[in-house]
C-alpha cells in the first residue's frame, strides 16, 4: 500500500513542479507543451529501465544505478543551463516566490521515514533526508506566506537556500555509502537504501532531487543578481 501511494504522491509531485516552472516561464504555448512532453520521457525511461531488471543491485557494476540516474538527470538539466540561454533565461523568469514554493513538496520525506518504519531504509539516512526534507519543506511554506503578505529579507532566503541545498548534496552521500551491494558501503547495518533502488522510490533522487537542486541554483542566481539594487537592500518581494 505503501508503495502505490508513493507511486501516486511522487508522480503528482513531478508533474506539479514541471507543470509550475513551465507554466510560470515567459515561453510560448507550444515551447511549453515541447517542454512538457520532454520532461514526461524521463521517469518514462527510469520506468523501463526498472521493468527491464536495470535497477537491480549491481546491475551497473560498483555504481547504484539511482546515482547513475541522479548524475544523467543533473548532466541533462545543467548542461541546458549552461548551453541553452533560454532555457536559463526561462528559468530565472520564474517568479521568486514560486521557486521557493516548488520546495513545500519536500514534505514527501515523510516517506524516507515510513520506509525507516518498515525496516526498508536504515539510519543514518533515513532520519536524515527525512526529517532535512520535511524542515526545508515547511520553511518553504512560512517564507512563501510571508513574501506573499509583504516581504522577507534576503539574509534569510539565501540561508534558507543554502540550508536546503546542503541537505541534498547530504542525503546523496549518505544514501551512496548506505546503498547495498557497493563496495564503498560505509552504513553496513540495516537496509541501508534498499528501497531506493526499486520503484517508485528510484524516481526520488532520480527525478525529484535533480529538479530540487536546479531550483536551488535558480534561486542562488536570482538573489546574487538582486545584490546591490535599491528595492532589495532591506527586503525581497516574491516577484
Amino acid at each position: 500500500m505503501l508503495d502505490i501511494i508513493g507511486a501516486i504522491v511522487i508522480t503528482a509531485i513531478y508533474a506539479a513542479i514541471v507543470g509550475l516552472l513551465v507554466g510560470l516561464s515567459p515561453l510560448s504555448r507550444p515551447t511549453k507543451l515541447v517542454a512538457c512532453a520532454v520532461a514526461a520521457l524521463w521517469p518514462a525511461a527510469i520506468i523501463l529501465v526498472a521493468v527491464s531488471g536495470g535497477l537491480a543491485p549491481g546491475a551497473t557494476g560498483p555504481v547504484p544505478v539511482p546515482v547513475l540516474l541522479l548524475v544523467s538527470m543533473l548532466a541533462l538539466l545543467f548542461g541546458g543551463w549552461r548551453l541553452l540561454p533560454g532555457f536559463r533565461e526561462a528559468l530565472l523568469a520564474v517568479p521568486l516566490a514560486a521557486l521557493v514554493g516548488v520546495n513545500a513538496t519536500r514534505l514527501v520525506g515523510i516517506f524516507f521515514l515510513l520506509l525507516a518504519a518498515e525496516g526498508r531504509l536504515s539510519a543514518p539516512f533515513a532520519p536524515s533526508a527525512g526529517w532535512g526534507d520535511i524542515a526545508v519543506g515547511i520553511a518553504a511554506i512560512v517564507l512563501v506566506m510571508t513574501m506573499m503578505r509583504g516581504s522577507v529579507r534576503p539574509i534569510w532566503l539565501g540561508t534558507w537556500n543554502a540550508l536546503g541545498t546542503l541537505d541534498l548534496l547530504s542525503a546523496v552521500s549518505l544514501g551512496a555509502l548506505s546503498a547495498p551491494g557497493t563496495p564503498f558501503r560505509v552504513f553496513t547495518e540495516g537496509a541501508g537504501t534498499q528501497a531506493i533502488g526499486t520503484l517508485p522510490w528510484t524516481l526520488i533522487p532520480a527525478a525529484l532531487v535533480p529538479l530540487f537542486l536546479l531550483v536551488h541554483v535558480t534561486i542562488a542566481v536570482r538573489l546574487k543578481s538582486m545584490q546591490g539594487a535599491p528595492h532589495t537592500l532591506a527586503a525581497v518581494r516574491g516577484t
